[in-house]
């Protein structure tokens, strides 16, 4: 049997909390991940995403929204550097002869779409933007930046990175979709994210939550060299089958990784379990609505 996969925090209690990877991912996979689907549906209608479009996917992870544009006819290449777990899934989802495993009713159906459009038409990448070049195909005509920033204390900054590598890679012109959290009075996710914050060490800033501002994602484009070309919001709540699902699918976005280091696994259960208390309907399921925006930006 492959050995679990495992990362480790230091706390200030001297333990070593060790988080299991492997599901981890497929916690991202099967509860989280979908919950950002109207977004992506949103940006590919809105571009009119098809089969003459070229799609880099940076900060792919598991490949959902790839898969989308890929069943819309697209060509698609998804670059991850952070989550190595999350792409292989990507890997099974998009490429032939690869097992799919189970996923959910969503991606099935996007499979399904794709399979006919996507023989010679996905690349999955583990690495850096750089690393998806390649000089025997054409630009990339769409550049898509789907994790939503202003969430932690220094995420715009990463996303600038990785912008500097990934335009040179699509002609001119070309689209480049950055997305973020909406206002926090339009997010109810924010007050279960504050468990992040309140935990973290307060000496530690990167990583740790903050509010959404206004011009986050103007700014990360301005600071690119892109040229801000329309922006949208869209109504993406966050629906679980019960409160262990959104304990999972939450802590599978990685938010709360600085709480856990600076206390413990059990600590942050258990406070993300009592700030879902009010978001608990009759039946047991957990309903938060809320709102993000993306911007469409251009290439020089």
């Amino acid at each position: 049997m492959t050995p679990t996969l495992v990362r480790q925090h230091s706390s200030h209690a001297g333990t070593t909390p060790r988080v299991d990877l492997r599901a981890r991912a497929r916690d991202w996979s099967e509860i989280q991940e979908r919950m950002l689907v109207p977004l992506y549906e949103a940006v590919y209608e809105r571009l009119d995403v098809g089969g003459g479009t070229r799609v880099l996917g940076l900060g792919c992870g598991s490949g959902l929204a790839l898969l989308m544009a890929a069943s819309r006819g697209a060509a698609v290449t998804g670059v991850d550097s952070r989550f190595p777990e999350r792409l292989d899934l990507a890997r099974r989802r998009l490429l032939p002869g690869t097992p799919e495993g189970h996923g959910t009713a969503d991606t099935r159906d996007a499979r399904a779409r794709a399979d006919a459009v996507r023989a010679d038409a996905v690349r999955v990448v583990e690495g850096a933007p750089r690393d998806a070049a390649d000089p025997s195909v054409p630009a990339f005509t769409l550049v898509t930046a789907f994790e939503p920033i202003g969430c932690l204390a220094g995420d715009s900054d990463g996303l600038a990175e990785l912008l500097a590598q990934a335009t040179p890679l699509a002609g001119r012109g070309a689209a480049v979709v950055l997305a973020g959290w909406g206002p926090p009075e339009r997010c109810a996710t924010t007050s279960v994210l504050r468990v992040a914050t309140k935990l973290a060490d307060p000496l530690r800033s990167a990583g740790s939550w903050r509010p959404a501002l206004r011009d986050d994602l103007e700014e990360v484009a301005q600071r690119a060299g892109l040229r801000p070309d329309g922006s949208g919001r869209v109504a993406c709540p966050f629906g679980y089958a019960d409160a262990d699902s959104a304990v999972r699918g939450l802590l599978s976005t990685g938010l709360f990784d600085a709480a856990i280091a600076a206390t413990d696994q059990e600590q942050v259960d258990k406070e993300l379990a009592e700030a879902l208390h009010p978001h608990r309907r009759p039946d047991g399921t957990v309903w938060m609505p809320n709102v993000f925006r993306y911007l469409i930006a251009r290439t020089p």
